[in-house]
């Protein structure tokens, strides 16, 4: 009998059977990724991420709400006791004091400032609100004012502008409610550290009164007029000495180790090193920052 005839065709690719995938084997760095992504699948780990995101996002936001409150509850407990010029007259009691300290406190603890000693912030110029009992503005305060009725002598107001390494501090002074002055302390700042700062004292300098004619008692208008008779008869040299105030050199008098313990672009608190707070608050917007410019040069440690 005779074999049977076979013809042997090529196969076509359409008729290849498709193979079962296989896995590749797991290994202990991926079997625990593997197994997350199948258990589940993938959008319940990327839903984790997210979730750990948003709680980062919401803890950052209630503690930028906290520091704004702490900020607004400081600056309600200055209006509270007084403001400024309680201060300087020794009206503020001692609970007041306590309140405010307890306030600063609470305030530094949210410093979101870690090295004010080189930030940009820190340039401008500042309004004193409070200072403490061991500070030299509390000392000079008492020193000129304490023993005067208000109607003698006042301090209306203290300022400090900090730029290029110098401050320049303006006490603004008012005589017999009609006689205007300043009086500027120039000191020179050294960085010392992330917070900490050396202060040395420059110059004094007392301007030239200023005379409002109108705010003079009847009763001294006539001395006042001699007054300005006899100085207009002085000799030239005295009588631009006269016009530009009188200068007071100060260097290598005072100096003082000082730091801040909070700063941002509207509040500033120094310490001294018996611990005791001034706190200032901006006059003007905060300085853009700029590489050029550098607010002080930056401490060796």
């Amino acid at each position: 009998m005779a074999a049977p005839f076979v013809v042997f065709r090529p196969i076509s690719p359409s008729y290849v059977p498709s193979l079962p995938s296989v896995p590749p084997p797991e290994n202990h760095h991926t079997a625990g990724f593997r197994r997350r992504r199948c258990g589940g699948g993938f959008g319940r780990w990327r839903a984790m991420v997210q979730q750990q995101t948003f709680q980062g996002t919401s803890a950052s936001y209630a503690k930028e709400m906290e520091r704004l409150s702490s900020k607004e509850s400081l600056l309600l407990a200055f209006k509270d006791a007084g403001g400024f010029q309680s201060l300087i007259g020794g009206k503020t009691t001692e609970m007041q004091r306590i309140d405010v300290h307890e306030r600063i406190v609470g305030l530094e603890r949210l410093n979101p400032t870690p090295r004010p000693t080189t930030s940009p912030f820190l340039e401008g110029r500042w309004n004193f609100e409070w200072f403490g009992a061991g500070s030299p503005v509390s000392f000079a305060a008492r020193f000129m004012f304490e023993r005067s009725p208000a109607t003698l002598a006042n301090l209306l107001g203290l300022d400090m502008l900090i730029k290029d390494g110098y401050s320049k501090v303006t006490a603004n002074l008012k005589f017999l409610n009609s006689i205007e002055s300043k009086f500027l302390l120039t000191t020179k700042l050294s960085v010392e550290g992330p917070t900490r700062m050396k202060e040395e004292y420059i110059e004094g300098h007392f301007e030239t009164p200023t005379v409002s004619e109108e705010a003079i008692p009847a009763q001294l208008r006539g001395v006042f007029g001699q007054a300005a008779d006899a100085r207009q008869q002085l000799p030239a040299p005295l009588r631009d000495t006269f016009a530009n105030g009188l200068k007071l050199p100060l260097s290598g008098t005072f100096q003082r180790l000082f730091m801040i313990s909070y700063l941002d672009e509207e509040i500033l608190i120094i310490r001294d090193s018996a611990g005791a707070p001034d706190v200032l608050t901006r006059l003007d917007g905060p300085p853009a920052p700029s590489p050029m410019d550098p607010v002080i040069s930056e401490y060796e440690s």
